[in-house]
């Protein structure tokens, strides 16, 4: 009577011509067995169809083959934002070819930092991508120092051992935002800024006041969430203030479209009579009316990059430090 059951090791050993070991050894990732041998018992497997036993798989190997990318944010901006969508681009697409699997943490509740942390030490994935982290109580200090492979998205706010990071120059993209709004003429120059507790709030602010002060310019600072709403609001608190403003830098292209919104509520023609530079170079930039000029970052590149140096740190490659990568002035039609 014919087998009806699923294929098993010691079927797939039989039709390679090797030992149950030498099996279990190729399905491990064993480094210690002859190509051709490997190569003999991937064709069984593919001919019968055998899948690992997953589950036994990870006692061996102490892997879960499944990484997680966190994002400490609500499920309404993780799923409205184009840069999530751009870093979950890049990462699937370098996990793809392997073996690992992508599980997705979102905020935990309010105050429930620590369900998050207990997931991450509990065996249930082999390393995570920190996204859009926030300098709040001590949770990035607890996650840099997990026993467990992770890699953030910019350098983590507060942390003192070394990390793994992946980043553009928010300093440079803002310097060089305001910098073009000046070579085109303008002379009174505000900035809807990001949120002080996140690495790219404090570095495009800071890019933006360098540039100002190397201009001669009065600062005129006005504070968002990085979300259509927060813009808004920010961009009518700025107005108020600094009716005269001739140029503005938004620190998002999120905010920068409201912020346009706001200025033609307002009377004010873009860029005639406020020239408006955004950050990100998302979907949207090129569905404002006018089309937004604003700073490039890579983030599918930012997102692969973050999955590969996570692979690789969980190999075994011991990884620290910064990488950052070059943005890019992309003039459109607002300024």
């Amino acid at each position: 009577m014919k087998d009806s059951g699923s294929p098993t090791l010691e079927q797939v050993a039989a039709l390679a011509g090797v030992s149950r070991a030498t099996v279990s050894r190729v399905v491990n990732g064993s480094p210690k067995v002859l190509p051709d041998t490997v190569a003999a018992v991937e064709r069984a497997i593919g001919q019968l169809g055998y899948v690992p036993n997953r589950a036994a798989r990870a006692l061996v190997t102490r892997r879960t083959d499944s990484v997680a990318i966190v994002v400490p944010e609500p499920d309404s901006r993780v799923f409205s934002d184009p840069f999530f969508a751009g870093i979950l681009r890049g990462v699937s697409h370098t996990l793809a070819p392997t073996s690992s699997q992508l599980v997705l943490l979102i905020e935990p509740a309010e105050g429930d930092d620590q369900r998050l942390l207990r997931y991450l030490r509990g065996g249930h994935v082999d390393g995570a991508i920190i996204v859009s982290h926030h300098g709040r109580d001590n949770v990035l200090q607890e996650l840099a120092q997990l026993p467990l492979p992770i890699v953030f998205s910019a350098r983590p706010l507060g942390v003192d051992v070394p990390v793994a990071s992946v980043d553009v120059d928010n300093v440079e993209g803002a310097r060089k935002a305001v910098e073009y709004l000046v070579s085109i003429g303008r002379s009174r120059i505000g900035t809807i800024a990001g949120p002080l507790d996140m690495t790219a709030g404090q570095d495009r602010l800071t890019g933006y006041q360098e540039a100002a002060k190397a201009a001669g310019m009065t600062e005129a600072v006005a504070f968002g969430d990085f979300t259509p709403d927060g813009g808004e609001q920010a961009a009518l608190r700025l107005f108020d203030e600094f009716p005269d403003l001739d140029g503005l830098f938004v620190a998002n292209d999120l905010m920068a479209t409201t912020a346009l919104r706001v200025l033609s509520q307002r009377g004010k023609r873009v860029p005639e009579d406020v020239a408006v530079v955004g950050f990100d170079d998302s979907v949207m930039a090129t569905t404002t009316t006018p089309k937004l000029t604003t700073v490039r970052q890579p983030i599918e590149k930012l997102g692969a990059r973050m999955a590969e140096l996570l692979l690789a740190k969980i190999a075994g490659a011991d990884l620290t430090g910064p990488e950052v990568y070059p943005t890019e002035l992309i003039i459109r039609d607002s300024a």
